[in-house]
């Protein structure tokens, strides 16, 4: 079985070696929301203790291998015994203004920034940020394969998905509690219906062929 493998529980193969050159605040961090037609990108940003481990890391996954009550629980653990966690997010609007993978660039910054604790080194899913000074290391697949970036997937999962939740009931119509803002058949249909919402992302299809019709929310049809 090669190492990533989606039955192999990630490890903190990454964040030991570090330490070893003589990093100490590692922080994994991992996004949400990329691929949505509508809400914000989140990121999060997670420092696990060092000299540490508790035995519910061994639960840890991928966000998107977490039943929804599993993610909730090891949020509601990480968010308690990390030394540190900082999220950011950017919504539709920066999203269509910049494009998205600028966007989860901005918003890994800000969870970065956000942490209490200045990190040492930075392990980030999938990319780099130029823009943030600190030593740092992207990992394809980083949310399969290391601890740190699995944790900080969950986090940012939690995080968003309570944000689609509030948006379900300031726009009704949507189904947003349902599917997160991601293009399901309900969504498209919903889209069709209704038309955009201001909580969509406009340069997305297919919220832009839609968009380019340029009719108003007019909310759910009673």
């Amino acid at each position: 079985m090669k190492r990533g493998d989606r039955s192999e529980p990630p490890n903190r193969d990454q964040e030991n070696e570090l330490r070893l050159q003589g990093y100490e605040l590692i922080a994994g961090i991992d996004e949400a929301g990329r691929g949505a037609l509508a809400g914000p990108v989140v990121a999060a940003a997670v420092i696990l203790p060092s000299c540490h481990h508790p035995t519910w890391l061994g639960l840890v996954r991928d966000s998107k291998q977490l039943s929804p009550g599993k993610r909730q629980l090891l949020f509601d653990l990480i968010s308690k015994e990390a030394v540190a966690v900082g999220v950011g997010s950017i919504g539709a609007p920066v999203i269509d203004s910049i494009n998205i993978l600028e966007a989860t660039k901005v918003a890994m910054t800000m969870a970065v920034e956000n942490l209490h604790r200045r990190p040492s080194f930075l392990l980030i899913d999938g990319i780099t940020l130029p823009l943030c000074p600190t030593p740092q290391k992207g990992i394809t697949g980083g949310d399969r394969r290391c601890t740190s970036i699995a944790c900080a997937s969950i986090v940012a999962k939690v995080t968003r998905d309570r944000i689609m939740e509030g948006f379900g009931e300031a726009y009704p119509g949507y189904g947003f509690a349902r599917h997160k803002g991601y293009g399901t058949l309900g969504h498209i249909l919903s889209l069709e219906r209704q038309g955009p919402s201001p909580v969509h992302r406009l340069s997305f299809a297919p919220v832009k062929r839609l968009g380019a019709r340029q009719f108003p929310y007019r909310g759910e049809e009673r």
